[in-house]
């Protein structure tokens, strides 16, 4: 395991003492996911000093491995000859993604200076929604004629994969317009007659993407294929490109990051997530700060619904000493409900057509331990307070509150599943509060009803 302390610590007596020979060497020890993870620690000018030691390919393979923000931060302080090296050394669809975090003007210098090649292919990436598979895709893919033999594609592949330095899961078959045929799985090509034909050992029912596919449709048939790439196709069958595992891999943690921001009322529609860690202080500001206005619009609700049972409060004061107890278990068992349907929803395991079943079972659930809990929190405080009639109430509010808040969090990520909106917004502080108001509307109206108007 690597110690990121005494490394860098130890990296920073190196730049100290000049010595850029040993520096060299010492950075070139490390594998390069732990030389991005060396270089997180460095400052800025310490990171810029030591990325510029690192060979061309090196320090592409870095790259690779940086966050959104600090691939621009590099590639702006180069000089634009090593930068537009560098650019091309990496995976077209991770050059596209580097040159779309930067402003248009900075990415359409690098792409002048790109070769022509190169520039055009990441131009027509550029030229796709970033979440959709035209968008993630390679456009460098390795593609043979179906009359080949075994013999023929082993020596094009010799030479090609060297050539254009692409990576290699699947040897894709194409007719003279680039009509996808066909695939063949290096095993099966290794392992067939060199003399045999590829049209004869080349699966025909592909399973493939559209350009226009968005991520979260990717990502699905990834998870339900197992296979390392798939193939991306225009409207007309044409061949466009390929997305690999290790894409897909890198959505599913921003998909999974994003899911967790959008639980607590961070946004990363307006502000890339990687700025809102270690960016400008305002971008966090501003991705924050939305939601919690709307939560504080919503605790005023909760407060005027207090104060509308002012009287009641006033006549029995012990009554709010249990305010938070209620809006405690209320909205955790809620967000139970939510974070168990909104992963379940992400998974696929959970679908709108089992919404019915799910909504029942939870709803279930939720009376149940609201029964259990109620009944624990009446004998608990009628043993405190020698009250029966306050217990009574205040374990019947509480096991109403448990059941409507399994409801609640159960009920809306189908509902906003169903209108096209991410269900994580659900398990945001919207939903939390829409259960402490609820909560505490029916928890006075019963403390009024049974134990102010009853008297």
């Amino acid at each position: 395991m690597l110690n990121l302390e005494n490394v860098t610590d130890r990296i920073r007596e190196i730049i100290d003492d000049e010595t850029f020979v040993q520096l060299k060497d010492e950075l070139n020890s490390y594998h390069v996911a732990d030389l991005a993870d060396i270089f997180q620690e460095l400052k800025p000018d310490e990171r810029l000093q030591c990325f510029k030691l690192l060979d061309i390919e090196k320090a592409a393979d870095v790259m690779e491995y940086l966050p959104a923000n600090r691939q621009v931060e590099l590639l702006s302080e180069l000089d634009e000859e090593m930068a537009s090296k560098i650019l091309t050394k990496l995976p077209h669809d991770a050059a596209a993604d580097v040159l779309g975090d930067m402003e248009e003007d900075e990415s359409q210098t690098f792409l002048d200076k790109l070769p022509h090649k190169f520039s055009e292919e990441v131009r027509e990436l550029l030229t796709y929604n970033e979440d959709t598979a035209g968008g993630m895709m390679n456009p460098v893919v390795l593609t043979v004629n179906s009359d080949m033999s075994a013999l023929d594609v082993l020596n094009y592949i010799r030479g090609k994969a060297v050539e254009d330095n692409m990576e290699l899961y699947y040897i894709y078959v194409v007719d003279k317009q680039n009509h996808l045929l066909g695939v063949v799985s290096l095993r099966k090509l290794l392992t067939t007659p060199i003399d045999t034909i590829i049209e004869d050992i080349m699966i025909r029912d592909i399973v493939k993407l559209h350009v226009d596919d968005y991520s979260d449709y990717v990502t699905d048939e990834f998870m339900k294929y197992q296979y390392n790439a798939l193939p991306v196709v225009d409207l007309y069958n044409r061949l466009k490109g390929m997305i690999t595992w290790d894409d897909v891999h890198d959505l599913t943690q921003e998909e999974a990051t994003e899911e967790i921001y959008a639980s607590s009322g961070i946004s990363t529609e307006a502000v890339d997530e990687d700025m809102i860690l270690s960016g400008n202080i305002f971008h966090s500001i501003r991705a924050r700060t939305p939601w919690l206005f709307i939560t504080l619009i919503g605790e005023f609700i909760a407060v005027n619904v207090a104060k509308h049972f002012e009287p009641t409060l006033n006549i029995l004061p012990i009554s709010a000493i249990f305010m938070p107890l209620l809006a405690g278990l209320g909205g955790n068992i809620g967000m139970q409900s939510i974070t168990l349907m909104v992963r379940g929803l992400s998974t696929g395991q959970v679908t709108l057509s089992s919404a019915f079943y799910h909504i029942f079972r939870e709803c279930s659930i939720g009376v149940i331990i609201g029964g259990a809990f109620g009944v624990l929190v009446s004998l608990v405080t009628w043993g405190w307070q020698h009250s029966v009639e306050l217990g009574a109430v205040v374990g019947l509010a509480m096991a109403v509150n448990m059941a409507l808040a399994t409801i609640i969090g159960t009920f809306t990520p189908f509902a906003l599943k169903s209108i096209k909106i991410d269900p994580a917004v659900a398990s945001g502080p919207v939903i939390a509060t829409t259960i402490d108001v609820l909560g505490l509307a029916i928890y006075f109206t019963l403390v009024t009803t049974f134990l102010i108007h009853a008297r």
